[in-house]
């Protein structure tokens, strides 16, 4: 049973769409858990097998280590199932066969009367703070779990489902965008008859040494980009956060908009910026002002992610624990340089294609709010009356 604690008439609306919070009865998800039934199979690291037909499970950011063939023994149990490691916490939703290749790593299935996947958004809801191996794990099972009834849990799994496949499809778009500017820029840079300018890299920028200390203008506000603001291979910002001077201690690089910020620490992450503002950016980042009479800001910005770049960049590190670029070796990479007029027919092309793409990151965050939201929501009782009244 539940209790209704309070309601909201939503402005408006008729009084059937009226939103109710209830209070869900809640379980510790120990007790939830089925005992038996369960056999994980683990295999070794060294048997991981490329283009297999079963997929292997591993503690990493795409939990997909390696696949296996028929020959070898899989997961063993009911599916669904959901994942949960200890070292990192890693959720996942399975229901396909698998086996798995990490210590840490283990299996949850809940008993009747709570679908799997709810059971998996509610780990999301509440994840619990990494404290180690067996700590970890343990408070997880003491933690306190909502379980409505079935068929709510079902029109909750449906609604965060739909979200989901939202947000997987806004993701292929912004990966096909990616492959599709890619895919122009080499098209357009191909030198092959062109009978282009060969230019050393250095030749084509100034590299801006403006230092500044934050901490001598204390309440004045800073856009401040670190390394971790750069998103690699995307050159795009994240999580970005103007900062008041007093906060940010040792000296910085000022940078215009208009300039490329390059990260010089291990310049293999591939983080590149072209600055849409002017801020300060940690001083393991260089700052490139690009000679607009030789080159365009947006052109170099893209002709710096090459994978060619990166490579030669790459190469030229120097230093055990933080690897950074050789500045004399950066500045004499030799590049194919387009005219200025064949630059700006460039530029306007793979803008375009930025341009939707951008869209499409704007709907990505969009997404992730619903997403939250509806999550909140559903796990705290918020929902609407004309769902109640079905059950």
């Amino acid at each position: 049973m539940y209790r209704i604690v309070e309601t909201n008439k939503a402005r408006g609306f008729p009084s059937r769409y009226e939103n109710m919070k209830v209070n869900w009865p809640t379980e510790k998800l120990g007790d939830v858990l089925k005992k038996n039934g369960i056999i994980p199979v683990k295999i070794k690291r060294g048997e991981y097998r490329d283009n297999g037909k079963y997929p292997v499970i591993d503690q990493g950011e795409d939990y997909i280590a390696g696949f296996i063939n028929d020959e070898q023994k899989l997961y063993q149990g009911d599916l669904p199932v959901v994942i949960f490691g200890d070292h990192t916490r890693i959720l996942k939703y399975v229901d396909f066969p698998f086996a798995y290749g990490a210590d840490g790593i283990k299996i949850l299935k809940p008993k009747e009367g709570l679908l799997p996947k709810f059971f998996y958004y509610t780990l999301l809801f509440k994840p619990v703070q990494n404290l180690g191996y067996k700590r970890h794990f343990y408070l997880l099972k003491n933690q306190k779990i909502p379980v409505p009834p079935l068929e709510i849990q079902k029109q909750i799994v449906e609604r965060l489902d739909k979200i989901v496949e939202a947000q997987k499809l806004n993701d292929e778009l912004i990966q096909k965008t990616d492959e599709l500017f890619q895919s122009l820029l080499h098209q357009e840079l191909d030198p092959a008859g062109k009978g282009r300018e060969l230019k050393k890299l250095g030749t084509v920028f100034t590299r801006v040494t403006e230092a500044i200390l934050p901490t001598k203008q204390p309440d004045q506000i800073f856009n401040f980009i670190g390394l971790e603001n750069i998103e690699s291979n995307t050159g795009q910002l994240v999580s970005l956060k103007p900062i008041e001077g007093r906060f940010i201690k040792s000296t910085k690089t000022h940078f215009k908009s208009g300039d490329i910020l390059y990260g010089k620490l291990r310049p293999y992450l591939n983080k590149v910026w072209l600055a849409d503002f002017a801020g300060v950016c940690s001083t393991d980042i260089w700052v490139l002002r690009p000679k607009l009479d030789v080159i365009a800001p947006q052109l170099l910005w893209a002709i710096l992610q090459q994978p060619c770049i990166v490579q030669k960049s790459s190469a030229s590190m120097a230093g055990a624990n933080l690897p950074r670029a050789n500045k004399d070796v950066f500045d004499s990479i030799k590049i194919d340089l387009p005219s200025m007029a064949s630059q700006k027919q460039i530029v306007d092309r793979l803008s375009a294609v930025q341009d939707y793409k951008k869209q499409l990151v704007e709907q990505k965050t969009k997404l992730k709010e619903l997403f939250d939201s509806a999550l909140h929501k559903s796990m705290s009782g918020e929902m609407d009356l004309d769902i109640l009244t079905k059950n």
